[in-house]
C-alpha cells in the first residue's frame, strides 16, 4: 500500500519508521529518581506532587500586572512567572526617549524597587515561587526582588523562585543583550555566587532552549545548544571558586514543548540523561548536581493568527508532551497570543488546560508512562546521539563563547528550512496552508499603551524628585567601582535599588565601565 508522504521525519531530520520493534530500541532506561534520570528526577514524579502551573504574565504597569497575577492565583495557579517589557530587558528606564512607544507592550515596565513593590502588592513573597524571565538585567531585577523582601522584613534566604539569567542564548538567538560577552558572564556568575550564599532556595539561572527553538532550532539543536551553554555556566562557576555541589542544584532549564509530539517527549528524556552523564563525566558532580529539572512552555511560534481557536488544541497537545516528558513546571500559551497580549479569559482557559490534564486524564498517575515504548526509546537514543555531535562541534570551536556564530548560523538554516517547508506545503499547518478559509478574525481591543506609558513616566518623575540625589550619585559611584574590579555586584546593587536608584541609571553606569556588545 502506498504511503501518504515519501518520507516521515521529525524536526531534527530523523526518519520515522512505519513500525518499531525490540531490535530498534534500547529498553534499559532505568528507574525514575535514579541516575541518569531518563525516566524522571523523582521516584514517583507527579504521584507525590504535580508540576507547578506557572502562567507567564506581564503587561503595562506593575499595577495592571498585579491584577492579572491575583486573577490567576485566584483561578488556581500555583506559581508566578513575570514577563518584562523590552525597555526593562534592555536596561532603559521608561522615561528614556529611546524607548518611546515600547513601554509596557510585551511585558511589565519595572524602573525601580517601587515598581517591584507594586507588582507584588498583596502577594506573600515568602509563600509563593516566582520566576522572572530576564537576562541582561537579571541581577538588577533579582536585587529589586531581594530588596522588596528586605523592606517587608522577609529573610531573603527563604525566597523561592528562578531568575532566567541566561545571557549566552541572547547572543545566539534572542538579541536582548547589553554588555559584551565576558562582562555579561561575570554578571551571571555574580548571581551564582550570591544565591549560593544568600538565597539557597533560589534557582540562580534557567538555561533556556526555548528561545532558540522559537528562533527556528530543531529539537536536537535546542537540546544540544542548551546543554552546551549549561556546561559553560558550570565551568564559569567552578573558575569563580564555587563547588559544583553548591551551584549545580540551583541550575534549572527551560525548554519548548513543540509540535512533533513524540519527539518532544523523547527530547525531555534525552535532556535529563545527557545532562546527568555530562555533569558526572566532566565535573564529577554528585547525583544532586546531575539532575536536570526543567520548566516547559508550549510553542509560541506554532500559534497561528488564522483560526486562532485552533491554538487551544495545539496548546493542549503540547502541554501534554511536557507532562509526559516529566516537566517540573509548565506554562500553557493563550490561544490569542498570535494576535495580542492574552486576554483574561484566554489566560484562564490556558490555565484550565493544565488543570484538566492534572485532574481528568490520569497522565500523572504513573512516572514516565511512555517509557519502554520502542518508538520513544529509539527517539531518545537518536536525540542524545545527535546532541552529542553538536556539543562536540561546539567543544572543537573552543566552547559556547567562541561558537556563538556557529550556533546562530545553524539555527538560521533550520528556521529557513522550516519556513520553506510551510510555504511549499510539505509541512502542513491547519488553518494556514490546509483547511484554510477567509473567515474574519476579531482582533481583541489592546490596552491604551500611551496612557500606561504616561502613567509610568509620571510615577518615575515623582520618585526621582523625592529621593536624595547625593545618595543616588554615591551608589552609582560604588557600582562603577565594583564593576571595574572583581567584587560581587549583588550587594552593591541591592543597596542602590533600596536608595531608589533606577534600572536605567544602573545599566548606564555599567555601560560606562563595560561598554556594549556589537555583533559581528
Amino acid at each position: 500500500m502506498s504511503e501518504r508522504r515519501p518520507a516521515f521525519t521529525t524536526s531534527s531530520g530523523f526518519e520515522i519508521e512505519a513500525v518499531y520493534d525490540r531490535r530498534e530500541a534500547a529498553l534499559d532506561a532505568g528507574h525514575p529518581g535514579e541516575f541518569p534520570y531518563t525516566r524522571g528526577v523523582y521516584p514517583t514524579m507527579y504521584r507525590g506532587r504535580l508540576w507547578t502551573m506557572r502562567q507567564y504574565a506581564g503587561f503595562g504597569t506593575a499595577r495592571e500586572t498585579n491584577r492579572r497575577f491575583r486573577y490567576l492565583l485566584d483561578s488556581g495557579q500555583t506559581g508566578l512567572s513575570v514577563a518584562f517589557d523590552l525597555p526593562t530587558q534592555m536596561g532603559y528606564d521608561s522615561d528614556d526617549d529611546r524607548v518611546r512607544g515600547e513601554v509596557g507592550r510585551v511585558g511589565v515596565a519595572i524602573d525601580s524597587i517601587e515598581d517591584m513593590h507594586r507588582l507584588f502588592e498583596g502577594i506573600p513573597l515568602e509563600g509563593v515561587s516566582t520566576s522572572m524571565t530576564i537576562n541582561a538585567t537579571a541581577p538588577l531585577l533579582l536585587a529589586m526582588y531581594a530588596g522588596v523582601a528586605e523592606e517587608r522584613g522577609i529573610d531573603r534566604s527563604t525566597l523561592r523562585g528562578t531568575v532566567q539569567n541566561d545571557v549566552l542564548k541572547e547572543f545566539i538567538a534572542r538579541g536582548t543583550y547589553i554588555f559584551p560577552v565576558e562582562p555579561s558572564l561575570r554578571f551571571v556568575t555574580d548571581v551564582f555566587d550570591f544565591c549560593a550564599g544568600e538565597m539557597p532556595r533560589w534557582h540562580s539561572i534557567s538555561i533556556s532552549g526555548y528561545h532558540m527553538r522559537e528562533s527556528g532550532a530543531t529539537a536536537a539543536q535546542e537540546l544540544a545548544f542548551t546543554l552546551a551553554n549549561g556546561l559553560e555556566y558550570v565551568r564559569r562557576a567552578v573558575e569563580r571558586g564555587l563547588a559544583v555541589e553548591d551551584v549545580a542544584p540551583g541550575f534549572s532549564f527551560f525548554f519548548s514543548a513543540d509540535r512533533v509530539f513524540f519527539e518532544e517527549v523523547a527530547k525531555f528524556r534525552a535532556a535529563r540523561r545527557l545532562w546527568a552523564r555530562l555533569m558526572r563525566d566532566r565535573f564529577g558532580a554528585p547525583e544532586a548536581g546531575c539532575q536536570l529539572k526543567f520548566h516547559a512552555q508550549t510553542a509560541g511560534s506554532s500559534l497561528t493568527a488564522q483560526q486562532p481557536l485552533n491554538n487551544v488544541v495545539r496548546v493542549a497537545i503540547q502541554a501534554l508532551s511536557a507532562v509526559l516528558g516529566g516537566a517540573q513546571s509548565l506554562h500553557a500559551n493563550s490561544y490569542d497570543e498570535a494576535l495580542s497580549l492574552p486576554g483574561a479569559e484566554a489566560a484562564r482557559l490556558a490555565l484550565r488546560t493544565q488543570q484538566l490534564l492534572a485532574a481528568e486524564t490520569g497522565v500523572g498517575d504513573t512516572a514516565d508512562p511512555l517509557g519502554g515504548s520502542y518508538f520513544i526509546e529509539s527517539l531518545t537514543d537518536d536525540l542524545e546521539a545527535r546532541a552529542r555531535e553538536y556539543i562536540a562541534r561546539v567543544d572543537d570551536l573552543g566552547g559556547p563563547v567562541q561558537a556563538i556564530d556557529y550556533m546562530r548560523e545553524e539555527i538560521h538554516r533550520a528556521a529557513y528550512r522550516h519556513q520553506r517547508a510551510i510555504e511549499s506545503g510539505e509541512l502542513e499547518v491547519v488553518g494556514v496552508n490546509i483547511h484554510d478559509d477567509d473567515a474574519p478574525v476579531e482582533m481583541p481591543k489592546p490596552p491604551d499603551f500611551a496612557r500606561l506609558e504616561g502613567d509610568q513616566r509620571h510615577r518615575l518623575a515623582e520618585l526621582k524628585a523625592a529621593r536624595d540625589a547625593s545618595e543616588v550619585e554615591g551608589a552609582l559611584t560604588q557600582i562603577r567601582q565594583a564593576a571595574a574590579g572583581d567584587a560581587n555586584l549583588l550587594p552593591v546593587l541591592i543597596d542602590a535599588v533600596r536608595r531608589r536608584v533606577t534600572l536605567g541609571e544602573i545599566s548606564h553606569a555599567l555601560r560606562d565601565i563595560w561598554g556594549e556588545y556589537r555583533p559581528r
